[in-house]
């Protein structure tokens, strides 16, 4: 008597729990990556010290008043909008590139002041900025 084989089929592959891990996989990479955003307007906090590093003269100061008006070299700027700012920079600047700059404002200033001062001066090339705050008196209390 002879006996038939069956053929053997090719054995089948589930792809579905594969799909499912990757899927997964890229899930968990993708909440666990962290995104480092870059900012275009670097500052440089400043740091409490008893010594004068440079001359009153070769520093740009930025004072912004309460209401949210520019003074540069003790003048008051025309109007509040970001070229008149740059202007009154690039005046006050004159054939100077490089300068320190230190942004002086009242605790009650709008915050849009500062940051257009300090986009202003990020727009010129300006990179060494800090931004000017006062000692408590009572350490703190």
């Amino acid at each position: 008597m002879k006996l038939r084989q069956t053929p053997t089929d090719e054995p089948e592959v589930n792809l579905t729990p594969l799909i499912d891990v990757v899927f997964i996989l890229l899930i968990f990479f993708m909440v666990s990556t962290t995104f480092q955003r870059e900012s275009e307007i670097k500052i440089e906090l400043p740091e409490a010290s008893a010594d004068v590093a440079e001359e009153r003269d070769e520093v740009l100061e930025i004072l912004i008043d309460a209401e949210g008006h520019f003074f540069i070299g003790g003048e008051q700027v025309v109007n509040n909008e970001l070229e008149t700012l740059k202007g009154a920079i690039r005046k006050f600047m004159g054939d100077k590139k490089e300068m320190p700059v230190v942004i002086r404002a009242d605790r009650t200033s709008p915050y849009e002041a500062v940051i257009r001062a300090m986009d202003a001066t990020s727009q010129l090339g300006l990179e060494q900025m800090s931004l000017a705050t006062n000692q408590p008196e009572n350490g703190g209390e």
